[in-house]
C-alpha cells in the first residue's frame, strides 16, 4: 500500500498515514473485517518508523475506523450504529463539514481555513508568555465585560476601522455565534420579526428559529441585502432588527458597498429597527470597506466579530460593540447564563494584539487567500462553473456548475471524497438550491480539481494517429 508520505509537508507523517489509509478504506470500498497490512511491512514499503504506524492506527482504532485483533494486526471496522454516530451525520450535514470527515475527506465547504494553514508557533509561544506570566489567568474568571487587558486592544482595533466606541461599550463572547445569542435573548421574544439575508449564515437561522423569532427573507446581491425588495417587506412588516454580514458575505463572498449601506442606516432611522452586523472575515480584507459600523448610525447598528475564522477556532474569542446601556444588559446575560468568558483565552489574543503578531499573520493570510482565490476563479471559468460574484477578498465563492446536469454532483464529489455545503444550508427556509459554498483555501486539492473537471463541459476523446516508420 503506497501511502504517498510527503516528509517537506507540514503535516505530520502520522496524520499523513491516519489520511492515506482512511482514503484507501474509502476508494476501494474495503469491507468491515478486511485486513490491512502488516504494521512492518507498510513501514517497510513506505520508509517510515514502525512506531508511526501504530501510532496512526491507534488513531484509527479511536475514531472507530479500524479493530485490533489479536495476532491478526488491523483490520476495517463495522459501520458504527451509535447514537453519537447518528448525531455525527446529523450535524455533518447540518453544519456542512463542521467536523472532520470519518474518512479523511476534502472540507471543499467549510468556514474556516486548512490546519496546514495555520501557523501554530506564535499561539504557542503566547500560551506560555501568558501561563508565565499572568497566573491568575490559568484560574480565575475574567470580568463581565471581558478581560480589560483585550477590550483596550479592541478598542484600538475598532478605532483604527472608525467605528465608533467606548471600553463601556465593548463585549467579549465566547465566539460570535455567543454574541449573537446573547443578542437575540435581549434584544428579541418569541413571535417577533426580523429581516435576514438569503443566502446567509445557517446557523443564525437555527438560533433565531429555536428562540420562535420569525425570520423575513431578503436577496443578498452583489452589494449587500436587495433593497427594493427590503423596501416592499418593510410596508407590511415591523422587524425588530436587521442580521446583516457585511465583508466577504457567508456565502457568496460578497461585501457591502456604499450606497447600499447608506440606504440601510436609512430604512432603520425611519423603520425604527436595529441592525445586527457580523464581521468575522473583515480582517481579511484587500481594498478600501464599507462598514456600517464606521457611518454615523446614532446607535442603530451593533458590531460582532471575532478571531475563531482568522486566528483559532478553539480559542473562541468574539466580541461585539453596542451601546452602553444595551452592553450592560448583555453582560448581566452573559454573567447569568455562563459566568464569564475564558480569562486564559483572552489574556493569549490580548497578548499577540499587542505585540503585533495578530497583524503580521493576517497579512500573510490575505495575501495567500488572494493568490487562492484568484487561481480557484481561473479553475471554475476554465471549467465553466457559474459564479455568482467575484469577491474582493476573503476566502468563499457561491457556485454551480454551468455544464453538466447537477444532479450528478453529490454523487460525483462522494465518490471523490469531497464534503460539500450545499446551498440548503444557508438558507432560512432550508430551501434545495444548486449552488453551493466553495473554501478556495481546499480548492487547490487535487480532489477538488477533480471534481470541478467533472461536472465541467464534456471533451472530446483524442484521437492518437499511430505511423508506421519505414
Amino acid at each position: 500500500m503506497d501511502l504517498g508520505i510527503d516528509r517537506q509537508a507540514l503535516v505530520p507523517v502520522v496524520q499523513q498515514i491516519v489520511s492515506a489509509v482512511a482514503q484507501w478504506i474509502r476508494k476501494s470500498g474495503a469491507a468491515p473485517g478486511t485486513r490491512l497490512p502488516s504494521v512492518r511491512q507498510l513501514a517497510l514499503d513506505n520508509l517510515v518508523s514502525q512506531s508511526n504506524v501504530v501510532e496512526a492506527f491507534e488513531r484509527m482504532v479511536a475514531q472507530g475506523l479500524l479493530v485490533p485483533r489479536q495476532g491478526s494486526g488491523f483490520m476495517v471496522a463495522p459501520p458504527a450504529a451509535s447514537r453519537e454516530t447518528q448525531w455525527y451525520e446529523g450535524a455533518e450535514q447540518a453544519w456542512g463539514t463542521f467536523t472532520d470527515g470519518p474518512l479523511g475527506e476534502l472540507k471543499l465547504g467549510c468556514g474556516w481555513l486548512p490546519d496546514a494553514w495555520r501557523e501554530s508557533d506564535d499561539i504557542s509561544y503566547a500560551i506560555r508568555e501568558v501561563s508565565r506570566t499572568d497566573t491568575a489567568g490559568l484560574f480565575n474568571y475574567s470580568t463581565p465585560l471581558g478581560l480589560p487587558a483585550l477590550r483596550e486592544q479592541l478598542l484600538k482595533r475598532l478605532t483604527h476601522m472608525q467605528v465608533a466606541s467606548g471600553l463601556e461599550c465593548i463585549l467579549t463572547t465566547h465566539g460570535a455565534s455567543h454574541a449573537q445569542d446573547l443578542l437575540i435573548r435581549t434584544l428579541l421574544k418569541a413571535g417577533d420579526t426580523v429581516v435576514v439575508e438569503a443566502p446567509g449564515y445557517g446557523n443564525l437561522f437555527r438560533q433565531l428559529a429555536f428562540h420562535g423569532v420569525h425570520l423575513l427573507e431578503v436577496p443578498r446581491t452583489h452589494g449587500g441585502p436587495d433593497i427594493p425588495a427590503l423596501e416592499a417587506l418593510l410596508q407590511h412588516h415591523r422587524p425588530k432588527c436587521l442580521f446583516i454580514n457585511g465583508l466577504y458575505h457567508n456565502p457568496t463572498g460578497t461585501s457591502l458597498c456604499r450606497e447600499v449601506a447608506e440606504r440601510l442606516l436609512q430604512l432603520a432611522r425611519r423603520e425604527d429597527f436595529l441592525i445586527i452586523e457580523e464581521d468575522i472575515y473583515g480582517d481579511l480584507q484587500h481594498a478600501s470597506c464599507v462598514r456600517l459600523s464606521a457611518l454615523p448610525h446614532e446607535g442603530r447598528v451593533i458590531y460582532v466579530s471575532s478571531f475563531s475564522k482568522t486566528l483559532s477556532s478553539a480559542l473562541r474569542v468574539g466580541y461585539l460593540s453596542a451601546s452602553a446601556a444595551i452592553v450592560a444588559r448583555l453582560a448581566s446575560l452573559k454573567t447569568l447564563t455562563g459566568i464569564g468568558t475564558s480569562r486564559f483565552a483572552e489574556a493569549v489574543v490580548a497578548s499577540l494584539l499587542a505585540n503585533g503578531t495578530y497583524r503580521k499573520w493576517v497579512q500573510r493570510l490575505r495575501k495567500r487567500l488572494g493568490m487562492q482565490m484568484a487561481a480557484t476563479l481561473q479553475v471554475l471559468e476554465d471549467e465553466e462553473w457559474r459564479v455568482f460574484a467575484i469577491p474582493s477578498g476573503g476566502m468563499f465563492l457561491w457556485v454551480k456548475p454551468g455544464v453538466a446536469d447537477p444532479s450528478r454532483l453529490h454523487a460525483q464529489a462522494r465518490r471523490l471524497g469531497v464534503l460539500l455545503s450545499p446551498g440548503a444550508l444557508f438558507s432560512p427556509s432550508g430551501e434545495l438550491s444548486d449552488w453551493l459554498r466553495i473554501n478556495v483555501a481546499y480548492a487547490d486539492d487535487q480532489r477538488a480539481l477533480a471534481l470541478f473537471r467533472a461536472m465541467g463541459p464534456a471533451r472530446p476523446t483524442s484521437t492518437i494517429l499511430k505511423t508506421t516508420s519505414v
